[in-house]
C-alpha cells in the first residue's frame, strides 16, 4: 500500500478507535512517512541477505529432559504445614 491511497478512517475503524479530525491528520501524517520510510527500504537491494526472523541465532538452553532421582512421598511432605492421606491439604477456595 503506498502512501497516497492509504485511508486513516479505514484503519481506525479496523482497530475500533474513534478519532478526532485533528487526530486523523496527525495520525495520517505518521503513518504515511511511515510507509514512505517502508517504500524507501523497498530500494535497497538484498538479493544476497538471507532471510531471518532473529537478529541472533537462537540456542536451546534448555537441560536435556531425562529421568532422575526424585524425592518419596516422605520427604516431598516432610514440610507441609498439613497433609492427609500422602496429600498436601490445602485451603478451600470454591465452595
Amino acid at each position: 500500500m503506498s502512501a497516497n491511497d492509504f485511508d486513516v478512517k479505514y484503519v481506525a475503524q479496523l482497530a475500533r478507535l474513534r478519532l478526532t479530525p485533528e487526530e486523523e491528520v496527525k495520525i495520517g501524517s505518521q503513518l504515511k512517512s511511515i510507509l514512505g520510510y517502508i517504500e524507501k527500504l523497498k530500494e535497497l537491494d538484498v538479493t544476497n541477505v538471507e532471510p531471518t526472523a532473529h537478529a541472533v541465532p537462537l540456542i536451546n538452553v534448555f537441560r536435556a529432559d531425562e529421568a532422575g532421582v526424585s524425592m518419596t512421598n516422605e520427604e516431598a511432605l516432610a514440610n507441609a504445614p498439613a497433609k492427609a492421606n500422602g496429600l498436601f491439604m490445602v485451603p478451600k477456595i470454591v465452595e
